[in-house]
Protein backbone atom coordinates (compact mmCIF):
# COMPACT_ATOMS: atom_id res chain seq x y z
CA UNK A 1 0.00 0.00 0.00
CA UNK A 2 1.17 3.53 -0.51
CA UNK A 3 0.08 6.93 -0.98
CA UNK A 4 -0.76 7.74 -4.48
CA UNK A 5 1.35 11.35 -5.73
CA UNK A 6 -0.23 11.68 -8.95
CA UNK A 7 -2.46 14.18 -10.80
CA UNK A 8 -6.16 14.11 -10.57
CA UNK A 9 -6.56 12.93 -13.71
CA UNK A 10 -4.37 10.27 -13.43
CA UNK A 11 -6.16 9.14 -10.21
CA UNK A 12 -9.25 9.17 -12.52
CA UNK A 13 -7.96 6.98 -14.86
CA UNK A 14 -6.61 4.56 -13.09
CA UNK A 15 -9.62 3.47 -10.95
CA UNK A 16 -10.95 3.31 -14.29
CA UNK A 17 -9.18 0.54 -15.11
CA UNK A 18 -10.07 -0.98 -11.95
CA UNK A 19 -13.28 -3.40 -11.35
CA UNK A 20 -16.27 -1.56 -10.76
CA UNK A 21 -15.12 2.02 -10.56
CA UNK A 22 -17.65 4.66 -9.07
CA UNK A 23 -18.01 8.20 -9.27
CA UNK A 24 -17.72 8.67 -5.22
CA UNK A 25 -14.25 7.53 -5.67
CA UNK A 26 -12.61 10.02 -8.62
CA UNK A 27 -11.22 13.04 -7.41
CA UNK A 28 -13.68 15.36 -8.10
CA UNK A 29 -15.91 13.92 -5.25
CA UNK A 30 -13.09 13.83 -2.78
CA UNK A 31 -12.06 17.95 -3.54
CA UNK A 32 -16.34 18.53 -2.93
CA UNK A 33 -15.78 16.63 0.67
CA UNK A 34 -12.74 18.66 1.06
CA UNK A 35 -14.25 21.61 1.48
CA UNK A 36 -16.83 20.07 4.01
CA UNK A 37 -14.04 19.50 6.38
CA UNK A 38 -13.16 16.10 5.12
CA UNK A 39 -9.36 14.97 4.30
CA UNK A 40 -8.94 13.07 1.15
CA UNK A 41 -6.27 10.44 1.17
CA UNK A 42 -5.97 8.09 -2.27
CA UNK A 43 -4.07 4.84 -1.40
CA UNK A 44 -3.35 2.29 -3.95
CA UNK A 45 -2.26 -1.63 -4.02
CA UNK A 46 0.37 -2.70 -7.11
CA UNK A 47 1.17 -6.10 -7.79
CA UNK A 48 5.02 -8.01 -7.97
CA UNK A 49 4.70 -6.28 -12.11
CA UNK A 50 4.00 -2.50 -10.34
CA UNK A 51 0.74 -2.63 -11.78
CA UNK A 52 -2.14 -0.96 -9.64
CA UNK A 53 -4.72 -3.92 -8.49
CA UNK A 54 -6.43 -1.96 -5.71
CA UNK A 55 -7.58 1.65 -4.84
CA UNK A 56 -9.55 3.38 -1.51
CA UNK A 57 -9.69 7.34 -1.59
CA UNK A 58 -9.92 7.36 2.13
CA UNK A 59 -11.95 10.67 3.53
CA UNK A 60 -11.09 11.49 7.15
CA UNK A 61 -12.46 13.83 9.63
CA UNK A 62 -11.39 14.49 13.59
CA UNK A 63 -14.70 14.65 16.12
CA UNK A 64 -13.71 14.80 19.81
CA UNK A 65 -11.16 17.49 19.66
CA UNK A 66 -12.40 19.40 22.66
CA UNK A 67 -11.49 17.57 26.14
CA UNK A 68 -9.60 15.07 24.51
CA UNK A 69 -5.63 14.20 24.58
CA UNK A 70 -6.01 12.18 21.14
CA UNK A 71 -9.19 13.24 18.73
CA UNK A 72 -10.27 10.51 16.98
CA UNK A 73 -10.80 10.56 13.53
CA UNK A 74 -13.90 9.13 10.99
CA UNK A 75 -12.05 7.35 8.07
CA UNK A 76 -15.14 6.64 5.16
CA UNK A 77 -13.98 5.09 2.04
CA UNK A 78 -17.04 6.29 -0.23
CA UNK A 79 -17.79 2.94 -2.52
CA UNK A 80 -14.87 1.47 -1.78
CA UNK A 81 -12.16 0.20 -2.27
CA UNK A 82 -12.31 -0.52 -5.93
CA UNK A 83 -10.11 -4.08 -6.50
CA UNK A 84 -11.36 -7.39 -7.57
CA UNK A 85 -13.23 -8.65 -4.07
CA UNK A 86 -13.15 -12.20 -5.76
CA UNK A 87 -9.18 -12.25 -5.37
CA UNK A 88 -8.91 -14.10 -1.68
CA UNK A 89 -5.06 -13.12 -1.57
CA UNK A 90 -5.81 -9.38 -2.63
CA UNK A 91 -8.93 -9.10 -0.50
CA UNK A 92 -7.14 -10.08 2.61
CA UNK A 93 -4.34 -8.07 2.11
CA UNK A 94 -6.27 -4.72 1.64
CA UNK A 95 -8.26 -5.60 4.50
CA UNK A 96 -5.29 -5.77 6.63
CA UNK A 97 -3.89 -2.82 5.02
CA UNK A 98 -7.06 -0.48 6.08
CA UNK A 99 -7.68 -1.89 9.37
CA UNK A 100 -3.45 -1.29 10.48
CA UNK A 101 -4.25 2.47 8.57
CA UNK A 102 -7.56 3.17 11.22
CA UNK A 103 -5.24 1.82 13.86
CA UNK A 104 -2.14 4.29 12.94
CA UNK A 105 -4.55 7.15 12.16
CA UNK A 106 -7.00 7.13 15.41
CA UNK A 107 -9.47 5.74 14.06
CA UNK A 108 -12.58 5.54 15.76
CA UNK A 109 -14.07 3.33 12.94
CA UNK A 110 -13.29 2.94 9.62
CA UNK A 111 -16.50 2.63 6.86
CA UNK A 112 -16.41 0.78 3.81
CA UNK A 113 -18.98 0.40 1.38
CA UNK A 114 -17.83 -1.32 -2.08
CA UNK A 115 -20.11 -2.36 -4.52
CA UNK A 116 -19.74 -5.89 -3.86
CA UNK A 117 -23.21 -8.10 -5.31
CA UNK A 118 -24.93 -10.24 -2.62
CA UNK A 119 -27.64 -11.02 -5.10
CA UNK A 120 -29.85 -9.81 -7.70
CA UNK A 121 -34.16 -9.74 -8.04
CA UNK A 122 -36.30 -8.90 -5.50
CA UNK A 123 -36.08 -11.14 -2.27
CA UNK A 124 -39.05 -14.01 -2.25
CA UNK A 125 -39.81 -13.66 -6.07
CA UNK A 126 -39.10 -15.86 -9.16
CA UNK A 127 -36.20 -13.71 -10.40
CA UNK A 128 -34.36 -13.33 -6.99
CA UNK A 129 -30.45 -15.00 -7.10
CA UNK A 130 -27.94 -15.18 -4.25
CA UNK A 131 -23.74 -14.48 -5.19
CA UNK A 132 -22.01 -16.85 -3.86
CA UNK A 133 -18.89 -14.38 -3.90
CA UNK A 134 -20.55 -11.44 -2.39
CA UNK A 135 -21.11 -13.93 0.31
CA UNK A 136 -18.11 -14.97 1.08
CA UNK A 137 -17.11 -11.15 1.04
CA UNK A 138 -19.87 -10.69 3.71
CA UNK A 139 -18.51 -13.88 5.75
CA UNK A 140 -14.77 -12.45 6.21
CA UNK A 141 -15.81 -9.47 6.86
CA UNK A 142 -17.80 -10.92 9.92
CA UNK A 143 -14.78 -13.12 10.81
CA UNK A 144 -12.43 -10.27 11.31
CA UNK A 145 -14.97 -7.97 13.29
CA UNK A 146 -16.30 -5.96 11.09
CA UNK A 147 -19.86 -4.73 11.83
CA UNK A 148 -22.36 -3.67 9.67
CA UNK A 149 -23.27 -0.44 9.77
CA UNK A 150 -26.03 0.94 11.24
CA UNK A 151 -25.54 4.37 9.30
CA UNK A 152 -26.01 3.47 6.01
CA UNK A 153 -24.72 6.61 4.26
CA UNK A 154 -25.31 5.50 0.84
CA UNK A 155 -28.08 3.12 -0.31
CA UNK A 156 -27.12 -0.23 0.08
CA UNK A 157 -29.76 -1.63 -3.13
CA UNK A 158 -30.73 -0.53 -6.53
CA UNK A 159 -31.82 -0.59 -9.79
CA UNK A 160 -29.57 -1.07 -12.85
CA UNK A 161 -30.51 -0.30 -16.50
CA UNK A 162 -28.78 -2.04 -18.96
CA UNK A 163 -27.82 -0.22 -21.73
CA UNK A 164 -26.49 -2.60 -24.47
CA UNK A 165 -29.51 -2.96 -26.32
CA UNK A 166 -30.77 -0.67 -28.44
CA UNK A 167 -33.47 1.89 -27.96
CA UNK A 168 -36.51 -0.34 -29.33
CA UNK A 169 -35.37 -3.12 -27.00
CA UNK A 170 -34.94 -0.37 -23.92
CA UNK A 171 -38.22 1.14 -24.31
CA UNK A 172 -39.67 -2.93 -25.12
CA UNK A 173 -38.30 -3.67 -21.45
CA UNK A 174 -40.25 -1.23 -19.83
CA UNK A 175 -43.40 -1.48 -18.40
CA UNK A 176 -46.24 -0.84 -20.70
CA UNK A 177 -47.40 2.31 -18.41
CA UNK A 178 -44.18 3.84 -18.34
CA UNK A 179 -43.39 3.26 -22.02
CA UNK A 180 -46.71 5.34 -22.66
CA UNK A 181 -46.36 8.17 -20.15
CA UNK A 182 -42.65 8.72 -22.38
CA UNK A 183 -44.34 9.15 -25.53
CA UNK A 184 -47.57 10.89 -23.81
CA UNK A 185 -44.68 13.70 -22.74
CA UNK A 186 -43.49 13.74 -26.10
CA UNK A 187 -46.70 14.37 -27.60
CA UNK A 188 -47.87 16.92 -25.52
CA UNK A 189 -45.25 19.40 -26.54
CA UNK A 190 -42.43 18.18 -23.30
CA UNK A 191 -39.10 19.02 -24.64
CA UNK A 192 -35.83 18.35 -22.85
CA UNK A 193 -32.56 20.46 -22.76
CA UNK A 194 -29.22 20.20 -21.60
CA UNK A 195 -28.85 22.66 -18.55
CA UNK A 196 -25.67 25.11 -17.73
CA UNK A 197 -23.94 25.99 -14.39
CA UNK A 198 -26.39 29.45 -15.19
CA UNK A 199 -29.63 27.21 -14.44
CA UNK A 200 -28.29 25.85 -10.80
CA UNK A 201 -30.71 28.71 -8.79
CA UNK A 202 -33.34 27.34 -10.53
CA UNK A 203 -32.40 23.97 -10.06
CA UNK A 204 -31.55 24.12 -6.25
CA UNK A 205 -35.13 25.66 -5.77
CA UNK A 206 -36.99 22.85 -7.96
CA UNK A 207 -35.16 20.36 -5.71
CA UNK A 208 -35.92 21.73 -2.36
CA UNK A 209 -39.42 21.81 -3.44
CA UNK A 210 -39.33 18.71 -4.31
CA UNK A 211 -37.66 17.89 -0.49
CA UNK A 212 -40.50 19.52 1.26
CA UNK A 213 -43.23 17.77 -0.73
CA UNK A 214 -41.72 14.18 -0.54
CA UNK A 215 -40.90 14.62 3.26
CA UNK A 216 -36.75 13.85 2.46
CA UNK A 217 -33.69 16.10 3.76
CA UNK A 218 -31.62 18.15 1.44
CA UNK A 219 -28.49 20.15 2.28
CA UNK A 220 -28.26 23.99 1.87
CA UNK A 221 -27.40 25.31 -1.98
CA UNK A 222 -24.17 26.32 -1.77
CA UNK A 223 -23.25 22.30 -0.85
CA UNK A 224 -25.15 21.47 -4.19
CA UNK A 225 -23.72 24.51 -6.16
CA UNK A 226 -20.12 23.20 -5.27
CA UNK A 227 -21.21 19.42 -6.14
CA UNK A 228 -22.87 20.48 -9.57
CA UNK A 229 -20.09 22.87 -10.45
CA UNK A 230 -17.53 20.48 -9.76
CA UNK A 231 -18.64 17.74 -12.32
CA UNK A 232 -20.43 19.85 -15.28
CA UNK A 233 -18.20 20.32 -18.35
CA UNK A 234 -18.39 21.93 -21.22
CA UNK A 235 -16.05 19.47 -22.88
CA UNK A 236 -17.96 16.37 -22.50
CA UNK A 237 -15.18 13.96 -23.23
CA UNK A 238 -14.04 14.66 -19.75
CA UNK A 239 -14.80 12.65 -17.36
CA UNK A 240 -16.34 12.50 -14.83
CA UNK A 241 -18.82 14.54 -15.65
CA UNK A 242 -22.50 15.64 -14.86
CA UNK A 243 -25.56 17.16 -17.09
CA UNK A 244 -28.57 19.07 -16.08
CA UNK A 245 -31.32 17.34 -17.92
CA UNK A 246 -34.69 19.95 -17.85
CA UNK A 247 -37.51 18.83 -19.13
CA UNK A 248 -39.86 21.81 -19.85
CA UNK A 249 -43.44 22.41 -21.37
CA UNK A 250 -44.40 25.83 -22.80
CA UNK A 251 -40.60 27.40 -21.75
CA UNK A 252 -41.33 26.64 -18.38
CA UNK A 253 -39.38 23.95 -16.40
CA UNK A 254 -41.15 21.09 -14.87
CA UNK A 255 -38.39 18.40 -13.93
CA UNK A 256 -35.17 17.69 -13.98
CA UNK A 257 -32.25 14.94 -13.19
CA UNK A 258 -28.79 15.40 -12.91
CA UNK A 259 -27.08 12.40 -15.17
CA UNK A 260 -23.65 12.14 -14.03
CA UNK A 261 -21.26 9.99 -16.34
CA UNK A 262 -18.03 7.90 -15.63
CA UNK A 263 -16.01 4.83 -15.84
CA UNK A 264 -18.47 3.25 -18.47
CA UNK A 265 -21.75 3.90 -15.92
CA UNK A 266 -24.02 6.73 -15.75
CA UNK A 267 -26.08 7.48 -12.49
CA UNK A 268 -28.93 9.37 -11.21
CA UNK A 269 -28.23 11.20 -8.59
CA UNK A 270 -30.49 14.27 -7.72
CA UNK A 271 -34.34 14.36 -9.42
CA UNK A 272 -36.68 17.26 -8.80
CA UNK A 273 -40.30 17.97 -9.91
CA UNK A 274 -42.87 20.34 -9.76
CA UNK A 275 -46.30 20.32 -8.77
CA UNK A 276 -47.24 22.06 -11.90
CA UNK A 277 -48.66 20.00 -15.30
CA UNK A 278 -47.60 16.61 -13.88
CA UNK A 279 -50.18 15.13 -15.94
CA UNK A 280 -47.58 15.57 -18.94
CA UNK A 281 -45.30 13.20 -17.50
CA UNK A 282 -42.37 15.03 -17.65
CA UNK A 283 -40.81 13.08 -15.10
CA UNK A 284 -40.53 10.18 -17.37
CA UNK A 285 -39.72 11.84 -20.75
CA UNK A 286 -36.56 13.25 -19.12
CA UNK A 287 -35.49 9.93 -17.25
CA UNK A 288 -36.11 8.61 -21.28
CA UNK A 289 -33.64 11.41 -22.34
CA UNK A 290 -30.94 10.48 -19.55
CA UNK A 291 -30.94 6.79 -20.81
CA UNK A 292 -30.45 7.89 -24.75
CA UNK A 293 -27.63 10.37 -23.93
CA UNK A 294 -26.06 7.59 -21.48
CA UNK A 295 -26.10 5.05 -24.18
CA UNK A 296 -24.76 7.73 -26.76
CA UNK A 297 -21.65 8.48 -24.54
CA UNK A 298 -20.59 4.94 -24.01
CA UNK A 299 -22.26 3.47 -21.24
CA UNK A 300 -23.44 0.25 -20.56
CA UNK A 301 -24.90 0.72 -17.18
CA UNK A 302 -27.48 3.56 -16.25
CA UNK A 303 -27.83 3.45 -12.00
CA UNK A 304 -30.95 4.91 -10.87
CA UNK A 305 -29.18 4.93 -7.48
CA UNK A 306 -30.97 3.66 -4.79
CA UNK A 307 -34.02 0.88 -3.72
CA UNK A 308 -35.70 0.02 -0.81
CA UNK A 309 -34.09 -1.63 2.48
CA UNK A 310 -37.01 -4.03 2.85
CA UNK A 311 -39.27 -3.92 -0.69
CA UNK A 312 -42.71 -3.49 0.20
CA UNK A 313 -44.85 -0.42 0.83
CA UNK A 314 -44.07 0.20 4.38
CA UNK A 315 -40.72 1.27 2.95
CA UNK A 316 -40.34 5.15 2.35
CA UNK A 317 -38.92 3.81 -1.00
CA UNK A 318 -41.32 2.45 -2.14
CA UNK A 319 -43.04 4.83 -4.69
CA UNK A 320 -40.19 5.97 -5.96
CA UNK A 321 -38.90 1.47 -6.28
CA UNK A 322 -42.33 1.29 -8.07
CA UNK A 323 -40.85 4.35 -10.44
CA UNK A 324 -37.63 2.99 -11.31
CA UNK A 325 -39.21 -0.19 -11.74
CA UNK A 326 -41.12 0.82 -14.66
CA UNK A 327 -37.66 2.03 -16.23
CA UNK A 328 -37.00 -1.51 -16.87
CA UNK A 329 -33.83 -2.23 -14.73
CA UNK A 330 -33.20 -5.25 -12.17
CA UNK A 331 -32.69 -4.92 -8.41
CA UNK A 332 -29.03 -5.34 -7.60
CA UNK A 333 -28.29 -5.71 -3.58
CA UNK A 334 -25.15 -5.13 -2.14
CA UNK A 335 -23.15 -5.38 0.48
CA UNK A 336 -23.75 -2.15 2.11
CA UNK A 337 -21.45 -0.31 4.64
CA UNK A 338 -19.17 -1.83 7.36
CA UNK A 339 -17.41 -0.37 10.12
CA UNK A 340 -14.49 -1.37 11.73
CA UNK A 341 -13.72 -0.16 15.10
CA UNK A 342 -10.54 -0.98 16.93
CA UNK A 343 -12.31 0.18 20.45
CA UNK A 344 -15.31 -1.12 20.82
CA UNK A 345 -16.35 0.67 23.54
CA UNK A 346 -15.88 3.82 22.00
CA UNK A 347 -17.41 3.02 19.25
CA UNK A 348 -20.61 1.68 21.03
CA UNK A 349 -20.92 5.16 22.27
CA UNK A 350 -21.04 6.86 19.19
CA UNK A 351 -23.59 4.43 17.60
CA UNK A 352 -25.78 5.43 20.28
CA UNK A 353 -25.27 8.96 20.40
CA UNK A 354 -24.90 9.61 16.68
CA UNK A 355 -28.83 8.68 16.13
CA UNK A 356 -29.95 11.06 18.15
CA UNK A 357 -27.78 13.55 16.69
CA UNK A 358 -28.56 13.19 13.12
CA UNK A 359 -32.35 13.05 14.09
CA UNK A 360 -31.68 16.70 14.96
CA UNK A 361 -29.46 17.79 12.17
CA UNK A 362 -32.21 16.25 9.96
CA UNK A 363 -35.51 18.33 11.92
CA UNK A 364 -33.12 21.43 11.43
CA UNK A 365 -32.42 20.66 8.09
CA UNK A 366 -36.32 20.91 6.87
CA UNK A 367 -36.37 23.50 8.95
CA UNK A 368 -34.43 25.49 6.57
CA UNK A 369 -35.55 24.20 3.19
CA UNK A 370 -38.94 25.58 3.92
CA UNK A 371 -37.78 28.91 5.19
CA UNK A 372 -35.50 29.13 2.44
CA UNK A 373 -38.04 28.89 -0.11
CA UNK A 374 -40.47 30.87 1.89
Amino acid sequence: MQTFSGSAAEWNALIAALPDPHLLQTWEWSQVKAKYGWKPTPLVWSDAAGKTVAAALILSKQILTRGFAAPFQLHYVPKGPLMNWSDVALRGHVIDDLQSFTRKHSGLFLKVEPDVVLGTGVPGQADERSDKAGLEVQSELKRRGWVFSADQVQFRNTVLIDLSAGEEELLARMKQKTRYNVRLATKKGVTVRVGTTRDLPLLYKMYAETSVRDGFVIRDERYYATVWEAFIRADSGIQPRAEPLIAEYDGKPLAAIFLFIFGGRAYYLYGMSRDEHRELMPAYLVQWEAIRRAKAAGCTVYDLWGAPEEFGESDDLWGVYRFKEGLGGRVVRTLGAWDYAPNSLWYGLYAKVMPKVLDIMRFRGRARTRDALS
